[in-house]
């Protein structure tokens, strides 16, 4: 975490008991390669770590050089990507994702040019792309300072636990608008609080 983001969220009082316990852990950010992030998410989706790992693992090990290059991601017959352990479901959407790269011109692509709205927008129209996962790819991948991604239940719970929001009283998007509400304080380093959350488990 920067010292900037730090220094700004221990003025937060429920998050400055949890910044002297916890150290977000480091992550592979890939380079910055969202192309490459986006199929390592889609890939563990749904799965634990272990055998995520194991999975990816054998999938890079059908490229040539080990990098799923989208033109030859196309080109492979999905009975090679379930022998390695890829659902069916899970084959469309890395060929999906492939499909979008070629179609869009997106490799080598700058994304300093888009903001996390429009990359979210861009990226979740893939079939088999969800916002948790762009925002995971946004916050991992890009270092994007300031997501809450309330979509992962651990962080939701979280939120709620800390400031003691009342579930009975808020329910389904009034409940997402009331923790956005409540978490306001933290921007512009929502993702660095959001790590915290992860730590707290």
């Amino acid at each position: 975490m920067s010292e900037i983001a730090i220094a700004h969220l221990r003025q937060q009082k429920l998050l400055a008991p949890l910044i002297k316990k916890h150290t977000p852990k480091i992550r592979p950010d890939h380079d910055g390669d969202v192309y490459f992030g986006l199929i390592r998410s889609i890939t563990y989706q749904q799965l634990s770590g272990k055998a995520a790992g194991t999975i990816f693992g054998r999938f890079l090990d059908l490229f040539p050089d080990g990098y799923p290059h989208p033109d030859c991601l196309l080109e492979m017959d999905d009975r090679d990507l379930r022998a390695a352990g890829m659902s069916r479901n899970k084959a469309a959407y890395l060929k999906n994702v492939a499909q979008y790269w070629l179609d869009h011109r997106l490799i080598n692509t700058d994304w300093n040019n888009y903001t996390d709205q429009e990359i979210l927008k861009m990226l979740t129209s893939i079939k088999g792309v969800g916002q948790w996962t762009v925002e995971m790819v946004l916050m991992f991948v890009l270092h994007r300072e300031d997501l809450l991604p309330l979509g992962d239940l651990v962080v939701k719970r979280n939120v709620i636990q800390l400031f003691g929001v009342d579930t009975e009283k808020f329910r389904g998007k009034k409940l997402v608008a009331e923790l956005f509400r409540l978490t306001e304080g933290w921007r512009p380093f929502r993702s660095y609080a959001s790590r915290l959350l992860w730590e707290v488990g």
